[in-house]
């Protein structure tokens, strides 16, 4: 009981922090649309979607509120939406590292339920962050690939964003309803899964 209440702060925590990131960067680069619509603050209730809310707890991975934007308030509209995109997961990334200190260079002083905590925290955020940036919309890696479309292609990529994310959706569906339960595979979990480690990988070198 005491983990489940864990996890749920953890991805309260880490969902607030990764749609704040979103609003922040937004109003840094010049829109003032996150503002407006109350999501510049880090009231978890002004982020917190209950679409992904309910995934989350079903197949263990889903996503906050969308962050509205209007790229035309940036100067860069393509670069700036980029950035604003993958401030939320950089930010899963930057939580991951914070807590991974304490876990790596103080494990022997912290009492067991910190130890926890600190993991459970540790593991959603490198999950949401592998998760979000896969390139299919409406994840942040999809308009975060547009950086590196050629101008030419650009009109088509953005009908790709715009229009994908139900296709999305439903692969999600059948990923995890017929695939991992007739199959016993999922390529969602198969695609996060190396990303995961390799960002562990990483993050643990020099243990």
């Amino acid at each position: 009981m005491l983990e489940f209440l864990y996890l749920i702060f953890a991805l309260v925590l880490v969902v607030t922090l990764h749609e704040y990131a979103h609003a922040y960067t937004a109003n840094f680069l010049g829109d003032p649309t996150p503002k407006h619509h109350g999501r510049l603050t880090l009231n978890p209730l002004a982020h917190m979607d209950p679409v992904g809310t309910i995934l989350m707890f079903l197949v263990g991975i889903g996503w906050g509120k969308p962050v509205p934007v209007n790229r035309a308030y940036f100067k860069k509209p393509i670069a700036y939406e980029a950035m604003v995109a993958v401030a939320g997961p950089m930010m899963n990334l930057l939580i991951a590292i914070i807590v991974l200190i304490p876990l790596k260079y103080f494990i022997n002083y912290l009492n067991q339920e910190l130890s926890v905590l600190l993991s459970t925290i540790f593991d959603v955020s490198i999950l949401l962050f592998a998760f979000n940036m896969l390139p299919f919309p409406p994840l942040d890696g999809s308009k975060f690939l547009q950086l590196m479309i050629p101008r030419r292609w650009q009109h088509h990529y953005q009908y790709y964003l715009a229009n994908a994310g139900m296709y999305f959706l439903c692969f999600l569906v059948i990923d995890n309803f017929i695939l991992a339960k007739y199959l016993h595979f999922s390529v969602l979990s198969w695609l996060v899964g190396w990303i995961v480690l390799g960002v562990k990988t990483i993050l643990f070198m020099g243990s």
